[in-house]
């Protein structure tokens, strides 16, 4: 039988704990820092965000996502907190984390339901930003190796370095980012020229910006770009959307006998989104300044709708 599931990328906008961490500069997320975090507002958060998750895909699959990327996540306990919430718990989601040297301690992560995908290796990559340095402060790109309903496949998760200093200023980070992402690939390629190949994460770049456009000609689909050409987007920045979230399929999964791509989206539902003031019509995100509004995250979720024969 032929049903539909899908996949997604999700960032979950600076999901801390509110445990002091001396090695991460996490002091304004935390009781007395500037946000004034503390348990409640935490697992508010967690459920918001889990509820989020539960109804991704819901209009053509009966579960969701069968994996997801995330980012933004402090440490482990953020994320079996996540999993272990009423919204998720009975799909068992399991997860895979590593710590990065990201200096204010937000790394990616993914998780998984354990009935659908099992796991057979995972590894991180370190991003040296300047090509004649070491590896920097920020997040690693993690590669997981697994099987989706017993098929072979691998998923590289990426947050690359924001626009925070300016997108001019930062673009030369970006390039080292994908330099590195289509290094992993070229590595796996040469282990299987077969390979069926996921690419997703938050980019800080638009599918037309030069660090992504090269992947377009590297035998990669973006389904993503549709919503950039029609002016819409994950984020919102100064009042313009911006497609920063994106997951990119490699040909050989677009062609394959038992993945059917149906359709790429941005999963977008009322409560998610600012219903007044400056912000009207924005992600609405956990904070509004140092305004604590219980919201959600700054960016939507994106997700992949596929079909499968699934016994």
């Amino acid at each position: 039988m032929t049903r539909t599931y899908s996949i997604a990328f999700y960032n979950l906008e600076n999901l801390f704990d509110y445990e002091n961490n001396e090695h991460t500069l996490d002091k304004d997320f935390t009781p007395e820092g500037v946000f004034q975090w503390n348990r409640e507002k935490y697992f508010q958060k967690i459920n918001n965000l889990a509820l989020v998750i539960s109804g991704i895909g819901e209009t053509r699959s009966a579960i969701p996502p069968v994996f997801l990327g995330v980012c933004e996540i402090e440490n482990e306990t953020c994320l079996q907190d996540l999993v272990s919430s009423d919204h998720l718990k009975p799909f068992e989601y399991q997860y895979v984390f590593y710590k990065s040297n990201d200096l204010r301690g937000i790394h990616v992560a993914f998780l998984f339901q354990k009935n659908h995908f099992e796991l057979l290796s995972s590894e991180t990559y370190e991003i040296a930003l300047d090509q004649n340095a070491g590896p920097d402060a920020t997040r690693d790109i993690l590669l997981i190796k697994g099987k989706l309903f017993d098929k072979p496949i691998r998923i590289l998760l990426n947050h690359w370095p924001s626009r925070t200093d300016g997108t001019k200023k930062t673009n030369a980070k970006r390039l080292r980012a994908a330099q590195m992402t289509k290094s992993i690939i070229d590595r796996i390629r040469e282990e299987d020229t077969d390979s069926h190949i996921i690419v997703m994460g938050d980019f800080n770049d638009d599918p037309l910006s030069d660090s992504l456009r090269e992947f377009l000609s590297e035998g990669f689909f973006n389904p993503m770009l549709q919503f950039q050409k029609e002016k819409k987007g994950s984020v919102k920045y100064k009042g313009k959307w911006i497609m920063f979230d994106q997951i990119l399929l490699n040909e050989h999964l677009m062609k394959s006998d038992w993945f059917n791509y149906v359709s790429a989206h941005i999963h977008v539902a009322p409560f998610m989104t600012q219903k007044s003031g400056r912000h009207k019509g924005s992600p609405k995100r956990t904070y509004l300044g140092k305004y604590f509004q219980g919201g959600f995250s700054d960016h939507y979720p994106v997700f992949v709708y596929f079909q499968t024969e699934n016994p």
